[in-house]
């Protein structure tokens, strides 16, 4: 598995023995918040389509199992993303993520349709990218 080391300004990642690349915190939170969401999104509706037969309490525990995974790669996400950014910052960079992933996961996976809602849901969102993210941008 690939091992992150800590450095002033870019993390080491440990791809194979001899093989290391170098990342900025940024971009690796980024990464690692968009696969904690895909299995996030998976834990909390996948069992909607493919457990909705089986007892809740089943469902529940399948989800828990799925949502270990996605806790596996959140944490380490936001104790990189604190270090670059304020907890308001990565709280919304974290929004915006899920929002990207959830939008394609309902349409492909669930079947839903796409709605002008999700439209409106982001714009609110990007709106809040701005307020948290202003002071960086001037």
């Amino acid at each position: 598995m690939p091992r992150l080391a800590a450095s002033a300004q870019n993390r080491h990642l440990t791809l194979l023995p001899g093989i290391t690349m170098s990342f900025p915190p940024l971009l690796i939170s980024i990464f690692l918040l968009i696969c904690s969401n895909v299995f996030m999104t998976f834990a909390w509706y996948a069992h909607l389509k493919e457990l909705n037969n089986k007892p809740w309490l089943i469902a529940a525990f399948v989800s828990w199992g799925i949502a270990l995974m996605e806790y596996l790669f959140q944490v380490p996400a936001n104790r990189i993303g604190y270090t670059v950014l304020s907890i308001g910052q990565l709280k919304i960079m974290q929004e915006v993520i899920t929002l990207t992933v959830f939008v394609p996961f309902s349409i492909m996976y669930l079947k839903e349709p796409l709605k002008l809602d999700y439209l409106w849901a982001g714009l609110c969102i990007l709106g809040a990218v701005y307020f948290m993210f202003r002071s960086k941008l001037v």
